[in-house]
């Protein structure tokens, strides 16, 4: 299956909104879902650089943010049906210089399969801290020199 990785338009942001909202409640199911709100995309993403996996049917399958400064990866979330079919990687692929860079990001501790994919691609555990949806993982991907 192919997919085309892309900026988003602004008449896509609502659809984003619409993935975060729903991939948060039904992955991080310790966290009452009334605490994540639609209007949390845009206050989340606010000054990020954003990516977009849009399917051959235009469906966005997933995104993913970027705070450059810190090269930190914010999020990256995909639709549960278009998970383990590659879309995460091909995102982690448009950050700017990947593979030869590197980044951040922070993943909580009870959401293993974004751990186990994030190990699968080269991150490494490099610190431990806590937030409001629980204890977390910092991970970091060193490229080979």
């Amino acid at each position: 299956m192919h997919w085309i990785i892309r900026s988003p338009e602004k008449a896509d942001l609502e659809e984003l909104a619409d993935i975060y909202l729903a991939v948060r409640r039904d992955t991080f199911t310790w966290v009452d879902p009334q605490a994540f709100r639609h209007e949390d995309f845009a206050a989340h993403t606010q000054g990020e650089l954003l990516w977009l996996a849009e399917m051959p049917d235009g469906e966005i399958s997933g995104f993913m943010t970027l705070w450059s400064p810190d090269d930190f990866i914010h999020m990256l979330y995909i639709r549960k049906q278009y998970r383990g079919i590659g879309v995460g990687q091909s995102l982690l692929r448009a950050l700017p210089y990947w593979p030869d860079k590197t980044y951040r990001l922070k993943c909580l501790d009870r959401n293993e399969r974004a751990k186990a994919f994030y190990r699968a691609h080269g991150f490494v555990v490099t610190g431990k801290g806590a937030s409001r949806e629980g204890e977390y993982e910092e991970m970091t991907f060193f490229p080979e020199r």
